[in-house]
């Protein structure tokens, strides 16, 4: 294998994006807001945030990749979002190319809270990410979003997760023999046999957190259909603590070959996290690593 599992990092932007664009953009197409004020709150692999004014959120894409996902937002969100227990940043305006930025865009709600990472869940949280879970999971339509990535059989993600193991393990020695046996196991649980709706992408930063408890799920573009286990995979990335973890998992109602799978998702994320965060973030390695560690803790009790 390459060298490119470890090294490949945040992708670079395609278009520049400043609050000056973002100003323009506002007075040719929502006059209404374009004199609030305008903050740049993060930049991820995809989307670049701004605050505006204290109640608002505009969310652009910064890469060519990532227009249907923010697609994916806009055409899906309004309808879930009445449905679930929690607050999600369904679209309340989009915008249209302009001021040479080529991609749709949107206007959001901003949604209070810190990231799970810097202000984990408390563990009384289990079952409120449980009851989120079973009310998003409900069978998905044909045409929901289409993700080669999330949802599918985990045997058409063995061969990169495997290698990516093999040369973490190489290059850092986190991968212990538990991870290798719950890796294993995944692989050789019954594959789902219901498509329902996930969120896909299920880390601690797509989690908001206020005073302990989960106020919001953020960051929707990989919305997919396929096997929960996906989201599942979620507890190993919020929680630090084992009954807590457990509880989730018993508050869900998750069967045992779902749980198998979902420590192998956590393998993955928590592995893809590591081996970008190595590359240039080092917020996501110890995200990486910490989901890691959990499941190999958890091994022996689940």
């Amino acid at each position: 294998m390459n060298s490119g599992v470890i090294l490949s990092g945040t992708p670079l932007a395609e278009v520049e994006i400043d609050q000056e664009l973002v100003r323009a953009l506002l007075r040719d197409q929502h006059s209404d807001l374009a004199e609030l004020p305008i903050e740049h709150m993060d930049a991820g692999w995809d989307n670049v945030i701004f605050r505006l004014g204290g109640e608002l959120a505009v969310r652009m894409p910064r890469r060519q990749q990532s227009v249907p996902l923010i697609g994916n937002e806009q055409d899906w969100l309004p309808a879930l979002a009445p449905k679930l227990p929690l607050p999600i940043p369904s679209p309340l305006r989009i915008g249209q190319p302009g001021r040479s930025y080529p991609w749709k865009w949107s206007i959001l709600p901003w949604l209070s809270g810190q990231p799970a990472n810097d202000a984990p869940p408390h563990s009384n949280q289990a079952p409120i990410l449980a009851k989120f879970l079973r009310a998003l999971h409900q069978l998905a339509p044909a045409n929901a979003p289409e993700n080669e990535f999330r949802g599918c059989p985990l045997a058409q993600r063995a061969e990169a997760v495997s290698l990516r193991l093999v040369e973490l393990n190489a290059t850092t020695r986190s991968i212990v023999p538990a991870i290798e046996v719950a890796w294993q196991a995944a692989l050789d649980a019954p594959v789902a046999d219901q498509a329902c709706w996930l969120h896909g992408d299920l880390h601690a930063r797509n989690v908001l957190v206020d005073g302990g408890a989960i106020s919001a799920v953020i960051d929707w573009g990989d919305i997919t259909s396929g096997d929960v286990a996906t989201d599942l995979a979620s507890v190993w990335a919020l929680f630090d603590n084992a009954d807590a973890r457990r509880n989730a998992l018993q508050s869900y109602g998750a069967t045992e070959p779902e749980i198998a799978r979902a420590r192998g998702w956590a393998i993955n994320f928590g592995s893809i996290l590591l081996a970008t965060g190595l590359a240039d973030n080092p917020l996501h390695a110890v995200m990486g690593l910490a989901t890691l560690r959990r499941v190999a803790e958890d091994l022996a009790s689940f």
